[in-house]
């Protein structure tokens, strides 16, 4: 299993997703939310939590790092949209003091596991800061 600490915002946390999408592990997800290298981190993780309350969080968050040039809201309505999400109950979620608490509870968590960048993977007791290359996933899966 790997928990990865990251932002949706991030180029590199793309990155990251990408390959440990395509390897044979098992990943979590949690919040590393710093604005001030990625202004739209804080209210993206709060609307991939939002949407995962309706079941879209792994849809969500695979969009958004498909497509990390159209992370503006315009372009985040339409992806829920096309998933299907109550909007409303949405809007009303990604402002609540459930999902702020969940992200924040992410970011607390990293902070004192050692994570200060994006992405930062942990896999046991192993940490890698940045995207993993194919030699740290082949040992990942031995």
């Amino acid at each position: 299993m790997v928990v990865m600490y990251a932002d949706f915002s991030c180029p590199r946390c793309a990155l990251a997703w990408e390959r440990l999408s395509a390897a044979p592990v098992r990943m979590v997800l949690r919040h590393l939310a710093l604005r001030a290298k990625h202004p739209r981190a804080l209210a993206l993780a709060h609307a991939v939590e939002a949407a995962g309350l309706q079941g879209r969080f792994w849809e969500l968050a695979s969009a958004l790092y498909a497509d990390q040039g159209r992370i503006d809201d315009p372009h985040l309505w339409a992806h829920l949209e096309v998933m299907g999400v109550d909007l409303e109950r949405w809007e009303a979620d990604r402002r609540s003091e459930e999902v702020a608490a969940r992200v924040s509870r992410d970011v607390r968590d990293a902070l004192r596991g050692g994570a200060t960048a994006t992405p930062t993977l942990f896999a046991g007791t192993e940490m890698l800061a940045g995207p993993p290359d194919a030699d740290w996933l082949a040992e990942l899966t031995r």
